[in-house]
């Protein structure tokens, strides 16, 4: 039997082993080539690009808000203040789930609709890893359970920022103003150094100074870099660049006057405004009613915003600065001195009073507020005193309106004042080109009659009066008012417009006319001057609100309240020399001899009867008519 045989080749099997074996080693070389390749590519070539995400993933860039400029009174009572809260925000890129963690965030805070919605709303304009608030003024108890639930919460944090505070309230909320969160509509007319100055801020001034001074009470944002863990929590700092504060404004407001002149004007619907005649610092700058400035800080729920736009008494206009009102017989000094002026009347003038005036040639019946007369001998300082009209229809029939109109020009009336406050208006003293251009009509004589007594088409602010009062009591120095006096400590110097030119003996008899408004037997505003050891020269107003026909007479039992005459008070004193100028509106007051200058009264009473209260004194510095400082 025959077998086959087979035999071990050694040979052949070393040399398969040997092929096999270079063959596992050039894969293993290679594999290990590839992965030194792919090593060399990540940790040489490509070590920036890959270093700079991995560092994005770890360290981020966060702006740090500059702590807002702070306001004082001049005394140096704080008006606008900052004051930490916490606000409860998230990153969105640190959220799985958006929903549910609102959700979670209900459960444990109060979370309203609105909350919500203006959150998403932030959400549309934020910037990638940037925390948008969710809900502002944590209480420590909310805090609490926020701190606790931490780890539920992944790119939920609690941050903690300095937010505006009025520690006033209602005080100063028309002339300090508030601040505000940046609204769509601002954001979108920013432009990109808007957008980086604001990176961190969420709110902006609104009104007030608040909002003219916005620039330099806003300061300049800084950068922290900022390392974080997996969720978002900030690990420790890595680099800071520090915010610029804004800067801290000093004002020529008096905390203790506005209160006085507030409490004196009480619940009416009125303004007061003080001026200090020796530089136009604005010393008392009163709207009523008025509001609190810190609702809207932070975001004015629906509720508070609707019970003060729906009142019936406007708490949010502002009434010194943009009401335009009638301004009555206040406006009888300015007229008198233009009349002396222009030659048109002198201090012989004299004129009878039988309690009427008829035109020539008209059979209109114009009757004086005294229906049987001031008497057959008035002249201008009794015409001031007891506020005759007959004598003022008389001066107009003779003079014209282009005068009229020139000298209420110099005394600024129909044209903004430029107060450092924003959205001023400018009320109107007519002429015949604004006649013809607004009502299409020519000029009438009886036009002329109504806007001598600051009647008719006339209408003025409060403010306005104020500076108007003021001009006159520094006998012809027109100022520009002005309610900041210093800027981080540097002091803004007066700045005189224009000075009104008339002779010293006309300014004489004005102030004559002026101070027996407050001291003659049948002076209209005895009150003002009541108790007082200085002298006071003032006059009063009533501006009629609805018409009255021919012939009938004011029945004020028989008017609505808010259909009743405005009462209004002009006045500056001392009558030697003069400090402070005043000027009170009483909305449906009727009478501002018995209404409007006790309220005058009480601002002189608390300003001059303070030991040593004097002005500033600072070098004026004289613009031109278009606003140009021309010199120091």
């Amino acid at each position: 039997m025959a077998h086959d045989l087979h035999l071990k080749d050694p040979m052949t099997e070393q040399r398969l082993f040997r092929n096999r074996m270079l063959v596992a080693i050039a894969v293993v070389v290679l594999m290990l080539g590839v992965l030194v390749a792919r090593f060399y590519h990540l940790q040489v070539v490509n070590y920036d690009s890959y270093r700079t995400q991995s560092d994005k993933n770890r360290i981020q860039v966060r702006p740090v808000a500059p702590t807002r400029g702070l306001i004082y009174d001049r005394n140096g009572e704080l008006l606008a203040d900052n004051r930490p809260s916490y606000t409860l925000a998230i990153v969105r890129e640190r959220v799985r789930d958006l929903d549910a963690t609102l959700e979670l965030i209900g459960r444990l805070v109060r979370l309203d609709d609105s909350d919500v919605e203006k959150f998403r709303q932030r959400m549309q304009r934020r910037r990638p890893f940037e925390p948008v608030p969710l809900r502002f003024r944590l209480s420590e108890d909310e805090i609490a359970r926020i701190s606790v639930n931490e780890f539920r919460l992944p790119g939920v944090s609690v941050e903690a920022e300095l937010v505006r505070y009025y520690p006033r309230t209602d005080l100063f909320a028309h002339s300090v103003g508030y601040v505000g969160r940046i609204s769509d509509r601002e954001l979108a007319n920013f432009s990109e150094e808007d957008v980086r100055r604001y990176r961190g801020t969420q709110s902006i001034g609104k009104v007030g100074l608040e909002r003219s001074y916005e620039d330099l009470l806003l300061g300049e944002v800084g950068y922290e870099n900022v390392e974080t863990n997996a969720r978002g929590r900030v690990l420790r700092v890595l680099e800071r660049q520090d915010p610029k504060p804004g800067a801290a404004l000093t004002l020529h407001l008096d905390s203790r006057l506005q209160k006085v002149a507030s409490d004196a004007l009480g619940d009416r619907r009125g303004a007061v405004v003080a001026i200090d005649v020796k530089t136009g610092g604005v010393l008392a700058f009163v709207s009523k009613p008025s509001f609190d400035p810190n609702l809207f800080v932070t975001g004015i729920s629906f509720n508070d915003y609707r019970a003060l736009s729906d009142s019936l008494d406007v708490p949010l206009f502002n009434r010194a600065l943009q009401g335009q009102y009638p301004p009555g017989s206040t406006l009888k000094p300015m007229m008198g001195l233009g009349g002396l002026a222009a030659g048109i009347i002198n201090a012989e003038t004299r004129i009878k009073d039988p309690g009427f005036y008829r035109l020539p040639n008209d059979p209109r019946i114009y009757r004086d507020w005294k229906r049987w007369g001031h008497g057959d001998k008035v002249d201008l300082v009794q015409a001031l005193a007891e506020s005759c009209d007959v004598y003022f229809w008389d001066m107009a029939y003779r003079w014209n309106i282009d005068g009229m109109h020139d000298i209420a020009a110099r005394f600024g009336l129909g044209e903004k004042t430029g107060i450092d406050l924003p959205v001023e208006r400018a009320g109107l003293f007519p002429s015949r080109e604004w006649k013809r251009g607004a009502r299409g009509l020519p000029w009438f004589p009886g036009d002329s009659l109504n806007a001598v007594l600051g009647q008719g088409f006339v209408l003025a602010t409060p403010l306005q009066l104020a500076v108007m009062t003021a001009t006159i009591a520094s006998r012809g120095t027109h100022y520009r008012p002005q309610m900041v006096k210093a800027v981080d400590g540097v002091v803004l110097p007066p700045e005189v417009l224009h000075h009104v030119e008339a002779r010293p003996e006309h300014w004489d008899l004005v102030f004559k006319g002026m101070e027996a408004v407050v001291y003659s037997v049948r002076g209209t505003g005895k009150k003002a001057g009541a108790g007082l050891d200085f002298r006071v020269a003032g006059k009063s107003g009533t501006a009629q609100v609805v018409g009255i026909a021919q012939g009938e007479r004011y029945d004020s039992e028989a008017l609505k309240e808010r259909h009743r005459d405005h009462a209004l008070f002009i006045a500056f004193a001392p009558v030697e020399d003069p400090q402070i100028a005043v000027s009170v509106l009483v909305e449906n007051g009727e009478g501002g001899g018995k209404v409007a200058a006790p309220v005058a009264r009480e601002v002189f009473f608390d300003w001059l009867s303070r030991p040593g209260e004097k002005s500033a004194g600072l070098p004026p510095v004289t613009v031109d008519s278009e606003g140009g400082r021309l010199r120091g």
